[in-house]
């Protein structure tokens, strides 16, 4: 039987390359424009997989009401995986990711994000066009010679890390499991957070959203930070408490900040809301800053990364279904030892 899935707070981006790759699988696919939540959940009744992504709400409500409508698998097409109840999916629902998808792609947008910042290319290009050529107000610094800080050494920091070492920068990194091939790299030094913190000139952060990492960035660490410091995010919105850097760019002791992610995007990142008024006011108040760059969690999306996202996505539901189920001692439906592979297949 033809399995069928249900992909959850979907653009026409992500239809024409899950389409395009599906071609190959033969799934039955429904896109929905709606997120995943214990309202929507409903919607993916008579269906084997939920697709999702990282605005939606995969909590213990949203995960009975799946449950219950024998949903066997929650495919995320993403690395994160925060805003799913793990504890609350034992034993009721697999939980699959996809890992790594280009961690080129999210490298290179916190690079676009750093040269933007220093260089003011956002702000000349509107001043461009209005035929107004004065540079005053644009003054930058050269990358050479200067020390970044990237936080977190998985597959995206170690990119930047290498774009970084290429601009001739000193690299400070740190890791709660330090990489020993990166930590013996020229220019590369593991250090505790807080000498990260007093000698870096740009922060950077890469590491994932946990209950260690919550709020990472706050009063006290941009306390210790050097005066005029850049902060780069293109992680997760909670790994910096948005209103502690509003008071750091207030007071210049933050010169600058890049965000891709926002701790409250949900209900508006990936969508056009050019036509209302921006109801939150801490979000509102960040995009007044002539020094703060947000793009709306844009840093993933080149063509290499969707391809790879749609594809491992489709890779882990063959997965499930064709090795992992077809392997259990016990039928995953029903938990009946009579029910196990007969002819070689589960009871549904």
């Amino acid at each position: 039987m033809t399995k069928k899935i249900a992909v959850f707070d979907t653009k026409k981006y992500d239809r024409e390359f899950f389409e395009r790759i599906n071609s190959g699988y033969g799934y039955k696919i429904k896109f929905f424009e709606h997120k995943l939540n214990a309202d929507t959940a409903k919607l993916a009744a008579g269906y084997d997989v939920v697709c999702v992504f990282v605005n939606d709400t995969i909590d213990e409500t949203t995960i009975d009401v799946l449950h219950t409508n024998n949903v066997k698998l929650i495919a995320m097409r993403c690395a994160g995986y925060n805003n799913v109840d793990l504890k609350a999916a034992y034993g009721k629902i697999h939980v699959v990711r996809v890992p790594a998808y280009s961690p080129y792609a999210v490298a290179e947008h916190s690079v676009a994000l750093i040269m933007s910042l220093n260089r003011k290319t956002h702000r000349a290009f509107y001043r461009t066009r209005d035929s107004n050529f004065a540079i005053n107000g644009f003054l930058g610094f050269d990358m050479h010679g200067k020390t970044a800080g990237v936080i977190g050494t998985g597959k995206i920091g170690r990119c930047l890390v290498d774009i970084l070492l290429g601009f001739g920068m000193e690299v400070l990194v740190y890791d709660k499991f330090p990489d020993e091939k990166l930590s013996c790299r020229n220019g590369v030094k593991y250090v505790p957070l807080q000498e990260l913190y007093q000698k870096s000139d740009i922060i950077s952060l890469h590491c994932p959203l946990n209950a260690e990492t919550e709020y990472l960035i706050n009063n006290d660490s941009i306390a210790q930070m050097k005066p005029g410091v850049m902060i780069i995010n293109t992680g997760r919105g909670k790994l910096i408490d948005t209103q502690a850097l509003i008071d750091g760019l207030k007071k210049g002791q933050v010169g600058s900040a890049g965000l891709d992610v926002y701790e409250e995007e949900s209900e508006y990142f990936f969508e056009d809301l050019s036509n209302i008024v921006l109801t939150d006011d801490i979000l509102a108040r960040l995009l007044s800053f002539s020094n703060v760059l947000v793009t709306s969690h844009q840093g993933y999306f080149t063509a290499e990364a969707m391809e790879n996202i749609a594809r491992t996505t489709f890779t882990n539901i063959n997965s499930f279904f064709n090795d992992y189920l077809m392997t259990n001692e016990v039928c995953y439906r029903c938990d009946r030892e009579e029910c196990n592979r007969k002819n070689g297949k589960n009871c549904f």
